[in-house]
């Protein structure tokens, strides 16, 4: 029988935290039996299983309906700023969120030898996805040209090598390698807040620093605000007051279940700030059409028969003349 945990909190220690939330990662760490959270949210039977987090799973598939709907918004502006870029953080946050509902609910029971291996990938996904934001908090700074490769595989590269690391360091964690510990996991730790954290801190700097000194909107600061505001609000009630709005709820949801919320609400507001701040050329938008009857009216029948709209009797533009247009003009 293995020894009661130490839930007090201590740097490079989970078991604080998975007595209040259950994490995926808290069955595997703390003790051979990993360490359950005081107050959980009850499960429900469902197709002769057990399904757990039933309301939380609910919120992952809402979530991966408004992705879906952010990145088809995303990749109907065709000269935006960074459109590739930013696609990449929110495949990657829907690969999280499909990991976390596998995990959270039992469909890949803890007592499944895979269930480990699963984890691993999944805060490796975790700690990508914040890499790839990071690095998406650069592009308007315009180090490298955005949808070029060198743009493209700087930011997949490095976040496939941040998502081996993490994966290798969770899974050699969960299976005792040395010199990693499942019952002290402190470079898990250190990944999972430090890193993580250090990341998304740095990348509000940046895009403050970005709006500042670089827009004469200020309207965008206020969606990096509610982010900032969401995420932190998520933070709170996932590791503060889970067991009390567990208790409070009849054990019907817990912190889990609105700290999933506002993380979909501050992964919202990254598209909502890319948005503000991108500006699509419209004269080169694929398939869209400018108003050219107010041109016609413009310059005559005859100018236009004669000439076409831009003076060329072929009827080509000259932009057409000179190869691709300039989709990086007047972005900010």
């Amino acid at each position: 029988m293995s020894a009661t945990p130490d839930l007090s909190f201590a740097f490079g220690s989970f078991n604080h935290i998975c007595s209040k939330v259950s994490l995926t990662l808290c069955p595997l760490i703390g003790t051979a039996d990993g360490v359950e959270p005081i107050c959980y949210s009850r499960n429900v039977k469902m197709f002769n299983a057990l399904i757990f987090q039933p309301s939380t799973l609910i919120i992952h598939i809402i979530a991966l309906i408004m992705t879906a709907i952010m990145l088809y918004h995303i990749r109907s502006k065709y000269t935006a700023v960074g459109r590739k870029e930013i696609i990449m953080f929110f495949y990657l946050y829907i690969l999280v969120t499909i990991l976390d509902f596998l995990l959270v609910s039992g469909i890949i029971p803890t007592s499944s030898d895979v269930y480990r291996h699963f984890t691993g990938v999944h805060l490796g996904l975790i700690s990508a996805t914040f890499w790839c934001l990071l690095l998406n908090g650069f592009v308007g700074f315009q180090f490298a040209e955005d949808g070029t490769p060198l743009s493209l595989w700087s930011i997949r590269i490095s976040s496939a090598v941040v998502f081996a690391a993490v994966t290798f360091v969770s899974i050699a964690t969960f299976t005792k390698m040395s010199p990693f510990d499942p019952e002290n996991p402190v470079a898990l730790w250190i990944i999972f807040f430090i890193f993580n954290g250090a990341a998304l801190l740095i990348y509000v700097i940046l895009q403050i620093v970005l709006v500042v000194n670089t827009l004469d909107d200020r309207w965008p600061l206020g969606d990096i605000v509610f982010g900032i505001m969401f995420f932190a609000a998520g933070q709170v009630i996932l590791y503060v007051f889970s067991v009390d709005i567990c208790d409070f709820t009849k054990h019907y949801i817990d912190g889990l279940f609105f700290g999933t919320i506002c993380t979909l609400l501050s992964v919202m507001m990254v598209y909502k700030y890319w948005d503000s701040i991108t500006k699509e050329d419209l004269e080169f938008s694929v398939g869209s059409k400018q108003n050219v009857w107010e041109v016609k009216e413009l310059l005559g029948e005859d100018e236009v028969a004669g000439g076409g709209l831009y003076g060329h009797a072929g009827g080509h533009s000259p932009a057409a003349s000179y190869g691709q247009p300039n989709y990086y003009e007047d972005r900010y």
